[in-house]
């Protein structure tokens, strides 16, 4: 039977699809390497890294170079494995309430799960509180607009590789002005910018189906939107 929609155990049923080249995570590892662009090198040794959402471990690959320990936080057991098996140091955990301790991480990243959470603002929340002061978080989601829904939905379903069926609830999708003003309140100025494939890329993959994908920066945050900030000392 199919799942409802944004149901956590499509993640069971798709576990073999992480790493899969061209499979139906594929617009995830693209999103990944966007993600890592904004996170600088470590500064010190033993640095920490906590990974909301790791899924299957896809910003690993772009973790270990920059020197972070890699702390990987997840709901689904096998999701949690594979992310193990690249060198992810897993905690079965609700991304509203991480055990771990208040400033913990160098730097928290918050991809691609806030449009998969009941309360998005708690999870931001959590996410500065485990900063350290002058701590990075970096985050990516989709935005709560007709747009948004258009492409992560209704287009984005229909191709191969960018969403699979059912993945998302567009009820769940985030304003920008509501992290904004949840990051504030815990310290953390939150910059926002838009995020979008580069056409070039997608078209050659989607007709080729090898080599990557490219993400861009974006004026326009009505799709899909990063956001940055430093928790201040």
């Amino acid at each position: 039977m199919p799942l409802p929609r944004n149901d956590v155990r499509q993640y069971e049923q798709l576990s073999a699809q992480w790493w899969r080249p061209g499979g139906k995570f594929e617009m995830l590892r693209w999103i990944a390497k966007a993600r890592a662009s904004l996170i600088p090198p470590a500064i010190r040794p033993g640095a920490v890294l906590v990974d909301l959402g790791c899924g299957g471990g896809l910003l690993a690959p772009y973790v270990k170079p920059l020197g972070y320990a890699h702390v990987g936080v997840d709901l689904v057991n096998v999701s949690l494995q594979m992310a193990r098996d690249h060198d992810v140091m897993p905690v079965r955990a609700d991304v509203h309430s991480v055990p771990l301790a208040d400033g913990c991480a160098d730097v928290v990243s918050a991809g691609e799960i806030l449009e998969h959470v009941t309360n998005p603002s708690t999870v931001v929340t959590e996410a500065c509180r485990l900063l350290r002061p002058g701590g990075l978080l970096v985050l990516d989601t989709v935005n709560a607009t007709a747009r948004a829904r258009f492409i992560a939905v209704t287009v984005a379903e229909r191709i191969p590789g960018l969403a699979p069926k059912g993945i998302h609830d567009p009820s769940l999708f985030v304003p920008p002005e509501l992290l904004v003003n949840a990051c504030a309140k815990a310290g953390v100025a939150l910059t926002v910018r838009g995020l979008r494939p580069a056409a070039g890329s997608v078209l050659r993959w989607m007709l080729l189906r090898r080599g990557d994908g490219r993400m861009v920066a974006s004026r326009s945050v009505a799709a899909l939107y990063q956001g940055w900030g430093v928790k201040e000392a």
